[in-house]
């Protein structure tokens, strides 16, 4: 831009130097002297020198540069460079480019700001089911390899070239094929990941090369789907996809690879997917029905765990009252046995005693058999004088001491002993009574 207005610098100040002679009588030309007209053409010639053998790299861009001559060189870092009047074809370190959904009105929002933004086109899933997809997509060039760089760079002529050329394509190519590995259900059914496995895979390495088989085969593990599809003579026709594979590797298409430009797919994600109507209202039924069976499931789970609380309360109330008899049974057997030794323990006390009062009573009988033997050797043998003396002499001095403690009545009444007298009893104690009272009463 700037050679540009330099070269029409140069040109003001010769058109001024060359028509003024012409027009001498025009008050614009007075003010272009021809000094100044030659000033004017070195100002121009100055700028298109400087703007034309040097530029300035902008922080995140490489550049190529094509000399008039033919060569070429890479710039890959910002700053001042020369470039000699050649061509530059400036390519981003990083190149984003989005897939957007439109709003209602038809708008892409706040992304139609950015640059390479496009509206998400509709593909067909396996089993026909059509969807916008909207993707983000982020591609970075090689920036290692300055040859790989210039060619790319040469045989794009520019970035959006590029961009519209080769990469765009590859996208959508590899958003075809990634479809025909699934069906719409089995990608919200939890593929999700593996479509953006697929996706981002072809992408960086290259298409898959996918082939049809028939619903007897065996199904593959990886990029396999099946189709029910309605044709006009009302059979179905049950078809599935899978990607070839040799020696244990996709088979891919040759010359469709973004590695081969040096490009590296650092990114390259679903962020969006919206459904044909029919295959929402299908959802939407699903939904409910899923709802539906979530909740009838919960209830019979309830009523389930209501059973087993119910077994359980029961189981529990059995426990209590088990280990209630079981306490009443150890009780009792403890009281029992408790019994039993006490009866046992009087048993024995009991025998102990019984053994005691019989050592006892032989004991009595040995020492009452010992005395009457003594006493009948006694007898037998006669006491002598002095012995018989001695007996008779604690005899008496015994009778003595008994009789010195004797009180004797202090009135006595002697009755008559013939068996015809009228006495009783209690005349006798009327008698002693006067004569007791007699006895007390004080003399005059």
């Amino acid at each position: 831009m700037l050679t540009l207005f330099g070269i029409l610098i140069i040109l003001l100040g010769i058109v001024t130097l060359v028509t003024k002679p012409i027009f001498k009588t025009s008050k614009l030309l007075q003010w272009f002297t021809p000094k100044r007209s030659l000033q004017i053409i070195g100002v121009g010639i100055v700028m298109s020198i400087v703007t034309g053998t040097l530029f300035y790299a902008e922080p995140g861009t490489a550049y190529a540069v094509q000399y008039p001559w033919g060569g070429q060189k890479a710039v890959f870092r910002q700053g001042i460079h020369t470039k000699m009047w050649g061509r530059l074809i400036p390519i981003q370190f990083e190149l984003p480019i989005k897939y957007v959904i439109p709003n209602t009105e038809g708008d892409l929002g706040e992304q139609s700001e950015y640059a390479n933004v496009d509206s998400a086109k509709y593909w067909a899933f396996s089993d026909a089911v059509k969807a916008r997809i909207a993707t983000s997509v982020v591609i970075s060039i090689n920036t290692e390899d300055e040859l790989q760089f210039l060619s790319v760079a040469d045989r794009n002529k520019t970035e959006k070239n590029m961009i519209r050329s080769r990469i765009i394509p590859n996208i959508d190519q590899s958003i075809k094929n990634t479809c025909k590995l699934m069906d719409a259900q089995d990608y919200i059914s939890g593929q999700a990941s593996d479509f953006d496995r697929y996706f981002k895979d072809q992408l960086e390495n290259g298409m898959y090369v996918l082939e049809e088989y028939a619903d007897n085969q065996t199904r593959e593990i990886i990029g396999d789907s099946s189709t029910v599809r309605t044709i006009v003579n009302k059979e179905t026709k049950h078809k599935r996809f899978r990607i070839q594979i040799r020696n244990g590797e996709p088979v891919r298409e040759k010359g469709n690879s973004l590695k081969a430009y040096g490009l590296t797919v650092i990114q390259a994600v679903v962020t969006e997917i919206d459904w044909e109507e029919t295959f929402d209202n299908r959802l939407q039924l699903q939904k409910e029905e899923v709802a539906q069976t979530q909740l009838e499931k919960q209830q019979a789970e309830r009523e389930f765990y209501r059973a087993q609380k119910e077994k359980a309360r029961g189981e529990a109330d059995k426990a209590t009252e088990r280990a209630r008899l079981e306490k009443e049974q150890i009780q009792k057997t403890i009281a029992a046995e408790t019994e039993a030794k006490v009866a046992e323990f009087n048993l024995v006390k009991e025998k102990k005693q019984f053994e005691v009062e019989k050592f006892k009573a032989l004991s009595k009988k040995v020492a009452a058999d010992a005395e009457a033997y003594q006493n009948a050797k006694l007898v037998n043998a006669g006491l002598t004088p002095q012995e018989r003396a001695e007996w008779d002499y604690k005899t008496s001095v015994g009778v003595a001491r008994e009789l010195k403690d004797l009180r004797l009545p202090e009135i006595f009444i002697e009755g008559t002993d013939s068996k015809n007298s009228n006495n009783t009893l209690l005349e006798s104690l009327i008698g002693a009574d006067l004569a007791k009272q007699m006895m007390n009463k004080p003399q005059n």
